[in-house]
């Protein structure tokens, strides 16, 4: 049984996590100034947190098209990958659990590409999933048409989080902080409310996302306080 509590992430991603708690803060600041590690968007109204491209962690190619939808997404919905509850909270190991989702999704799922759009590791790095979405929602008018819920990929961005949460484990602080992060990014860029955040099982019989369900909520609360809602 992994353990629940896991060991605190290095002092690396700590200083790291800092860069992207202040979202909030630094909307109102009258100094528009980037912080190391973020990009401003929209005139401050979100801070684009570190995001690894599918180049930076060295994708498969895709096998066929990756379909482009021409309009905005309408919500989110949060997923867990049902991966080991890894303790080990590198970068490494976040770009090592994307490659396990794509061949996962790839070779045995037989799906073009990643069906995420994101991923978040335990360790609180972020990587894109399906080739194309960070694009996308850089621009904040499109988005890649996902294969993550079914009835839902032309609706909603798919943020999968590194880790089985079906048995009563607890998400590490880092990744829920980077959740929370990459939420409120995501709903400045396309205009999604922070109260349109749903987990997978809303939408189908599954235990997707385990406790992430119960704790949607205070997700909800978060990513508004973030946008200074």
């Amino acid at each position: 049984m992994p353990s629940q509590h896991p060991s605190p992430p290095s002092p690396r991603a700590s200083r790291r996590r800092l860069l992207l708690a202040g979202a909030a803060g630094l909307a109102a600041a009258t100094a528009v100034t980037a912080l190391p590690g973020t990009a401003l968007a929209r005139g401050a109204q979100a801070v684009e947190p570190d995001i690894d491209s599918t180049a930076a962690w060295n994708a498969r190619a895709p096998k066929g098209t990756i379909g482009v939808l021409q309009y905005r997404p309408s919500r989110i919905v949060i997923h867990h990958t049902v991966s080991t509850n890894s303790t080990d909270f590198s970068r490494a190991q976040a770009h090592a659990h994307a490659h396990w989702v794509q061949d996962l999704h790839l070779d045995k799922n037989g799906w073009a590409d990643t069906g995420y759009h994101f991923l978040v590791s335990r360790g609180g790095w972020i990587t894109e999933g399906r080739h194309g979405s960070l694009q996308a929602l850089r621009g904040g008018r499109t988005f890649v048409l996902g294969a993550h819920t079914s009835g839902q990929n032309n609706h909603a961005i798919g943020i999968a989080n590194e880790g089985a949460y079906h048995a009563g484990a607890v998400p590490p602080a880092a990744q829920w902080d980077v959740l929370v992060a990459l939420c409120a990014y995501t709903c400045a860029q396309y205009g999604i409310p922070s109260t349109q955040i749903y987990g997978h099982k809303d939408y189908g019989t599954t235990q997707c996302p385990g406790v992430y369900h119960a704790m949607l909520p205070r997700l909800c609360e978060e990513v508004a306080a973030a946008r200074g809602a």
